[in-house]
């Protein structure tokens, strides 16, 4: 966003908030954090903007419901169900197949719910980023010769990106979600990945402010800035976001304030082995130690309660 920026430049105030492309448009496409493509594909045709800065809904408007997300896969329906409009917290070092697991759930919602799928890349390898567009294209999730029936739209900021930047993407992504949730009405898959990375984004803006650091050196207001993002993110009468964020715990140091803030907002954790991905089982779920707050037999029924408690025991 700050690329060819110069001093002495003349600044114009629009008077208007950060705002983004939405709808049918973005699907197939990359963005940055200012929405606009980053794909060498030609401009996008903005038929309909949104500011990245948005309230929660209104408690009225929430579906409270305890209902089942049905991802398809079947280590996690059975064993830590997701939650429709809950937050899944995916846990896994590098090469243990968490992008496979991402293109699986993308394809199944598209299949079983005609839904879309948002991914926010936050912080992350630009190699990442790329090697997941292009498996996308060879899957097809995305459809080259016909965006439109693409099943995702793709939010990009960095590492090499200021913290800025990495700090808002989540939003610009999540804005888009929200438009296929709360105007079309449909079922939307988002993934992030790094919530880690918008903690750390937010330390660094937050010292470039001059703030007094808190615990460990993180920002004051992590709590706040986290709950401004995770609260956006749930189901409503019209539809549901379910989240699936990817998160980095630094030193395999669980009570470090970022991850610890970010499992407050979880429904569900997914954790993928390196063990059974050296076996060549995929996808890698650990079936002990994946938890989920659905996991109940008075939600679930006695009997997938049952089976699943039988299956660890195994």
């Amino acid at each position: 966003p700050t690329e060819g920026l110069m001093r002495g430049m003349e600044v114009v105030d629009t008077g208007k908030p950060l705002s983004v492309p939405v709808g049918k448009v973005t699907l197939g496409r990359i963005f940055n954090v200012l929405g606009e493509p980053v794909d060498n594909m030609g401009n996008v045709k903005v038929e309909e903007t949104l500011p990245i800065h948005r309230t929660a809904p209104a408690f009225v408007d929430l579906d409270t419901r305890l209902s089942i997300f049905e991802t398809g896969i079947k280590v996690v329906d059975l064993l830590a169900p997701y939650r429709r409009g809950g937050k899944i917290g995916l846990f896994g070092g590098a090469g243990v197949g968490k992008t496979v697991l991402i293109m699986e759930l993308i394809n199944n919602i598209a299949k079983a719910h005609g839904g879309v799928s948002v991914f926010a890349g936050v912080g992350e390898r630009t190699r990442e980023g790329n090697d997941l567009y292009t498996e996308m294209k060879e899957s097809g999730v995305i459809v080259e010769k016909n965006l439109s029936d693409s099943k995702v739209a793709l939010v990009y900021g960095q590492m090499n990106e200021p913290p800025g930047a990495r700090m808002r993407v989540a939003l610009t992504a999540l804005t888009m979600a929200e438009y296929f949730r709360d105007v079309n009405k449909q079922d939307v898959l988002f993934f992030i990945d790094n919530i880690f990375r918008f903690v750390q984004a937010g330390a660094e803006v937050s010292a470039l402010l001059g703030r007094m650091p808190s615990a460990v050196g993180y920002q004051p207001t992590l709590a706040t800035e986290m709950g401004g993002l995770q609260e956006r993110i749930t189901s409503t009468k019209d539809g549901s976001i379910t989240s699936i964020q990817a998160v980095y715990v630094p030193a395999d140091d669980l009570t470090d304030p970022a991850p610890a803030t970010t499992f407050a907002h979880l429904d569900a954790t997914t954790v993928l082995s390196r063990n059974l991905a050296a076996k060549g089982i995929y996808p890698a779920v650990d079936p002990l130690e994946s938890t989920s707050t659905m996991l109940q037999p008075w939600i679930l029924g006695e009997k997938h309660y049952d089976s699943a408690q039988s299956v660890k025991k195994t």
